[in-house]
Parts: C-alpha cells; sequence; structure tokens
C-alpha cells in the first residue's frame, strides 16, 4: 500500500453514503476534505467529528466538502454518524483505506502521547454509549488519515496519523485550504 502525498493526481471515483446517497471523491466544484477514521463507535473519532459539525459553515465558507469514511458498516455507523451534516462513507472491506494507504498500525507508544492523556478521556466522557462506542469485531488498532483534495483530483495535502488523535483541526484544514 503506496501513501497518497501531496501533488499526487487521483482519479474521480464516486462513493455511495450511509444514506444512500452518491458522493463524488474529489467533488467536481469544491475541494474535498477526505477523512479516515476509525471504527464506527470511537470516541476519540466522534469527539473530533463534533468539532467538524459546530465549523461546518467555516468549512464549506472556504469551499471545502468534508467526506469521512469509517471502516465499519453502515448499518453500526448510522447510530454514531447518522446525523452528521456532511457526506460519510462506510468502507468495511477497507477498499478505500487500502487504495490511500491507510494500513493498521498502531504502536504501544502512540499511548504515550501527551495529547491522548487529555483528549481520551474527555472523549470517553463524551461516548453517547460506553457498551456500544466498544466496537465489537472492529478492528481498532489503525490511525486516522486526512487529505485535502482538488476538485481537478491534486492532493494539496496528506496526514497520516501518528496515534489515535493525530489529525488535522477545523483551524488547520482551514489554513491548508488557504494556503494553497
Amino acid at each position: 500500500m503506496a501513501q497518497v502525498k501531496a501533488g499526487d493526481v487521483l482519479e474521480r471515483r464516486e462513493q455511495t453514503t450511509i444514506q444512500g446517497e452518491p458522493v463524488q471523491v474529489p467533488d467536481a466544484e469544491r475541494l474535498t476534505h477526505l477523512q479516515f477514521r476509525r471504527y464506527s463507535g470511537c470516541p476519540v473519532c466522534n469527539l473530533h467529528l463534533r468539532s467538524v459539525v459546530t465549523r461546518i459553515g467555516d468549512i464549506e465558507g472556504a469551499g471545502i466538502r468534508e467526506v469521512v469514511v469509517f471502516h465499519s458498516d453502515a448499518e453500526t455507523m448510522r447510530q454514531f454518524q447518522g446525523q452528521l451534516p456532511f457526506a460519510v462513507i462506510s468502507d468495511p472491506e477497507k477498499e478505500l483505506y487500502a487504495e490511500f494507504g491507510v494500513e493498521k498500525k498502531m504502536s504501544p507508544l502512540a499511548a504515550l502521547n501527551l495529547k491522548l492523556l487529555k483528549t481520551i478521556p474527555r472523549a470517553a466522557l463524551r461516548a453517547p454509549s460506553k457498551r456500544k462506542s466498544i466496537g465489537i469485531g472492529e478492528e481498532k488498532f489503525n490511525n486516522p488519515a486526512d487529505f485535502l483534495i482538488e476538485p481537478g483530483g491534486r492532493v494539496v495535502a496528506a496526514k497520516y496519523g501518528s496515534h489515535i488523535a493525530d489529525q488535522w483541526s477545523v483551524d488547520e484544514l482551514l489554513e491548508l485550504a488557504e494556503s494553497r
């Protein structure tokens, strides 16, 4: 699995959201922020997505379309991501994960990251259901990845997380879009 990097040009593909709607990646008219997250009940992922929801007006105002991918099945995802105001894709076979080089990789040392000491307890306290958020039967040992892609398919920036909370903040995303 080769990782995607800034400058690469990707072909447009059509995916289907968990709501059964078609979505093109990249979007034909706007920048696409393509996020790869962990399992659907991941408290850290859902905490991050709540920060995106609160700033969706800023994101869309900057000409960015949000598209989020989880490797959970669509039925499970609808419990956690069913009300999100942007496209969410189920990829249980991890075809997109493989195409973008988002591999299973989590070092035990990653848990020692100082950011996680603040993030994990906060995320766990805000998890909608402790039992459901455990993600029984779902892969938990992968890290997030973020891509900012122009309408023509050129990758503006790529980030492969080094731990479970290592993703672009909304401010970082907006800076990347502005600086391109």
